[in-house]
């Protein structure tokens, strides 16, 4: 937390510097202006040049607090666009009106007493060629520059989500390669070669699928829920082999939901440890319930098993990448939940924003 608060004061303190820093050096043109030409003196360009910088600060600092409060720095570069162009016309007008009454007052108490206030607010060439260079100049800077930051946060989430899946990639295959789950899957084929030849071919498709799928699935970074299912439903088959009657598996899944993309293997991820914390430490088994739905503008994946929580072991790796996997997914949207419905069921619930873009 005090990281980030240090990072957000760094961030106030570079803008006011440059806001400072950049007004200063803008407005020494027309320090210089009336100081050679209108022959202000010292002390009256000092004046003028203070006034200068505070009215360029003061424009472009509600044109940000604005900005801000509007997050228009979230908006796509074509709404953003159109959000722009006014604001900086706007803000060169202001510009110019704010000017001339500096004008008005500057002369009429230091210079001149009598000035016809009505010509001086209309005296817009150059005023409102200057305001629009300055502003548009600033109000691309300030958001290019924050185009850049979102950029790089970007990039760093993207690089750190690579990083998660190929963790989460070699997790899962490990799990599946452990040698106790190769060697009752190897065990109930070796039994099945003899007594049943076509599902011992079967088994070994099956095992063959869910190794390659957790070698290769994982790089896609997002599958269809559709495609998904098809590996779960892989995966119950061969592990009915061990459980037999003890497994069994009820799915129920909305029709709309079927091609929306969600990160790769990770119902999968659920099931496998209802089974291994749930169903296997059950002498009569159970059954699995796997429930997906579209409620209001989230997607709910739900694994229901029969067993408890064990609150003195930690969080599996597994667990942990993918709910790390949907925090960088989808920026803190998603979430996950590991909970004890009653005595003797545990509901494990992912929940993900529906957008329509499904690539994300």
């Amino acid at each position: 937390m005090s990281l980030h608060l240090n990072k957000n004061l760094s961030k106030i303190h570079l803008y006011w510097q440059c806001q400072f820093i950049g007004w200063s050096l803008v407005s020494i043109y027309w320090a210089y202006t009336v100081y050679t030409r209108d022959n202000y003196g010292f002390f009256y360009t000092l004046l003028n040049y203070v006034l200068d910088i505070a009215i360029g600060i003061l424009l472009t600092h509600m044109y940000r607090i604005y900005a801000l409060k509007a997050e228009w720095s979230k908006l796509p570069i074509k709404q953003l666009i159109v959000r722009v162009i006014p604001s900086i016309l706007l803000l060169a007008i202001l510009y110019v009106f704010i000017s001339n009454l500096k004008w008005i007052v500057f002369r009429t108490f230091f210079v001149i007493k009598n000035v016809d206030f009505f010509k001086s607010m209309m005296f817009w060439d150059p005023i409102l060629l200057t305001g629009l260079r300055l502003m548009s100049i600033w109000v691309l800077a300030y958001h290019l520059y924050h185009y850049y930051q979102k950029e790089v946060v970007t990039a760093k989430e993207n690089a750190q989500l690579s990083l998660i899946a190929k963790q989460a990639q070699l997790d899962n295959l490990s799990a599946q390669l452990n040698p106790h789950f190769l060697f009752n899957s190897l065990n109930s084929i070796k039994s099945l070669v003899i007594e049943n030849p076509d599902t011992a071919r079967r088994s070994i498709d099956l095992l063959s699928d869910l190794l390659r799928s957790s070698l290769y699935e994982k790089e896609k970074g997002l599958i269809t829920i559709k495609e998904e299912l098809s590996l779960v439903k892989d995966y119950i088959e061969l592990e009915k082999m061990r459980f037999e009657e003890r497994l069994h598996l009820e799915i129920s899944v909305d029709k709309i939901v079927h091609n929306f993309k969600i990160p790769t293997l990770s119902i999968q991820l659920l099931v496998e440890n209802a089974i291994k914390h749930g169903i296997d430490l059950i002498v009569k088994g159970g059954t699995i319930s796997l429930i997906i739905k579209k409620q209001k503008d989230f997607i709910e994946m739900i694994v229901r098993n029969p067993g408890t929580i064990d609150d003195t072991k930690r969080a599996g790796l597994g667990l942990k990448n993918l709910q790390k996997r949907l925090t960088i997914q989808y920026k803190n949207k998603a979430t996950f939940n590991l909970t004890q419905t009653n005595t003797e069921e545990v509901e494990a619930k992912i929940t993900i924003p529906f957008i329509a873009d499904e690539n994300i």
